[in-house]
């Protein structure tokens, strides 16, 4: 389940990356890298779900092949399952606090730093092959066909300027960045012509070169500060305001959900014989999203100050804990979740008849 889950996830944010980088958003050797904080960032959530999962498919199975029947035969009820289930969830669970805690603020924090050592290098360096890539200030349009190996050599480039009110087109076979001793990287192009006119005219210069030069442009950029998933959980404890108690505790509730959720797996995995096999499946994939989309919304709150810090997040997690043991004296009393009403409800305001 876990893979699944990790496969689900690389799909979703590669396909993503990869549009930026065929789109000349984000170089093609940035993707891997990204890729890579991405999965560190996600992966308390990805085990959580796991857990979750696991253990509600195990006990669906162990009720679907009549297993559970000999448990319950054998004089063992419902609540026996939870020492075996948490002695299983627990270490994953301190896993889950240490990512959450630790490891997820420090992959923002290099994800981050990544980005903005992205955003300061040069123009060539954002280049797809096969797509035209319009330089940072609007003035210059290049093109290539393709690399080679180690993306220093180009074949067949194309670039088009615009200076002194005049637009130059520049075509060579091939070309190869160099760097100077100042520091200032270079386009150099063999064997190749350039055109120049001006707009609205015909009169049109054409020079041929054995090599050409073209200074590729770096971007500095001021650097951005930190937003609150990068800051570590120690500045977090240090700085108290409603935002930082906000992270702190959403921090915190990814290994309480989780701890919460694998109890709930266990009233949740009876299959009924008259349903489908996945409906159970299906139900705890949506308790699942309601509980975090209602977790966010709690920390939207904190963070707005509409709610206070010392309330935070503990009411959803009192709410799911509340509705574990409603599922658990259910399934022990062998009562269904939900009453069951009349199919005529007129009958519940029927005066009886008079003999």
């Amino acid at each position: 389940m876990f893979l699944i889950l990790v496969g689900i996830v690389i799909a979703q944010r590669a396909g993503n990356l990869v549009r930026l980088a065929a789109k000349g958003i984000l170089p093609n050797d940035a993707i891997n890298t990204l890729l890579g904080f991405s999965m560190v960032k996600f992966l308390p959530m990805i085990l959580s779900l796991s857990i979750f999962l696991a253990v509600l498919m195990t006990l669906s199975r162990w009720h679907r092949d009549s297993e559970m029947v000999i448990w319950f035969s054998s004089g063992l009820g419902l609540n026996k399952w939870i020492r075996p289930i948490l002695s299983f969830a627990i270490p994953i669970i301190i896993v889950i606090t240490l990512l959450s805690l630790w490891v997820m603020p420090w992959a923002t924090q290099k994800g981050q730093d990544y980005k903005e050592q992205l955003k300061s290098r040069d123009e060539l360096s954002t280049i797809s092959p096969g797509v035209f890539k319009e330089s940072n200030s609007g003035d210059r349009v290049y093109f290539v066909e393709s690399f080679d190996e180690l993306g220093n050599v180009v074949k067949n480039i194309f670039v088009q300027s615009t200076q002194h009110q005049k637009t130059g087109v520049i075509v060579a076979s091939t070309g190869s960045r160099k760097k100077v001793e100042n520091g200032d990287n270079f386009l150099v192009l063999d064997k190749g012509r350039r055109y120049e006119g001006k707009p609205n005219s015909a009169e049109i210069s054409t020079t041929e070169f054995e090599r050409y030069a073209v200074r590729i442009r770096t971007k500095e950029t001021a650097p951005e500060p930190y937003t609150r998933q990068a800051i570590s959980t120690k500045e977090l404890l240090q700085n108290t305001n409603s935002g930082n108690n906000a992270e702190l505790q959403w921090r915190l509730a990814i290994p309480i959900s989780a701890l919460v959720l694998v109890l709930l797996a266990i009233p949740l995995s009876f299959v009924d014989p008259r349903a489908g096999r996945s409906l159970n499946l299906i139900f705890a994939i949506v308790i699942y999203i309601i509980y975090n989309n209602i977790l966010s919304i709690f920390q939207a709150w904190v963070t707005q100050g509409r709610l206070s810090a010392t309330v935070g997040l503990w009411p959803v997690h009192l709410f799911f804990l509340t509705l574990t043991f409603y599922m658990f004296y259910r399934r022990n009393h062998l009562l269904p979740l939900l009453p069951k009403f009349p199919a005529n409800f007129s009958s519940l305001w029927k005066k009886p008849k008079r003999q």
